[in-house]
């Protein structure tokens, strides 16, 4: 069955090297399935912390919906619990006790009927890393364009 994805964290390939992933699920309210089912989702700055034997993501905006009246006084930026296995959780925790790791979401799809979260287990570029990614990219970019023209 084919993923229909809802949003990707664009700007984390460019901050971080995406050394593995992982799939999680995210613990979610009603009116923030009606929120995101609308794309009304941002993972720009978000970011994931382990807190004992949970997993929570941060700073992840989803938009508070507008038709959910007057019980829904949710933030809109507030900490949604992530759902792994004990094993993977301790695995992780152990890499992100290492110097300059981190765990950043890359993107939000449906799987089936459920909202999965993609994890990056990322290390942080310098800035020379990023400007090299950069000129890669011009180049692949510039390449892409002349064959396109030569044709």
């Amino acid at each position: 069955m084919e993923d229909k994805i809802i949003t990707v964290n664009r700007q984390a390939k460019h901050e971080y090297f995406i050394e593995e992933s992982i799939e999680a699920g995210i613990v979610l309210e009603g009116t923030e399935v009606k929120s995101i089912r609308l794309g009304s989702v941002n993972l720009k700055d978000s970011f994931c912390l382990i807190s004992g034997s949970a997993v929570y993501l941060k700073n992840a905006h989803i938009a508070v919906y507008e038709k959910s009246g007057g019980f829904n006084s949710r933030d809109a930026k507030r900490d949604r619990k992530l759902l792994l296995h004990k094993q993977e959780i301790f695995r992780l925790k152990g890499k992100m006790s290492e110097k300059g790791y981190a765990l950043i979401p890359l993107k939000m799809y449906f799987s089936g009927a459920l909202i999965k979260i993609e994890l990056g287990l990322c290390k942080g570029k310098h800035t020379f890393d990023k400007k090299q990614t950069l000129k890669e990219k011009d180049l692949m970019r510039k390449a892409d364009r002349e064959i396109k023209e030569y044709r």
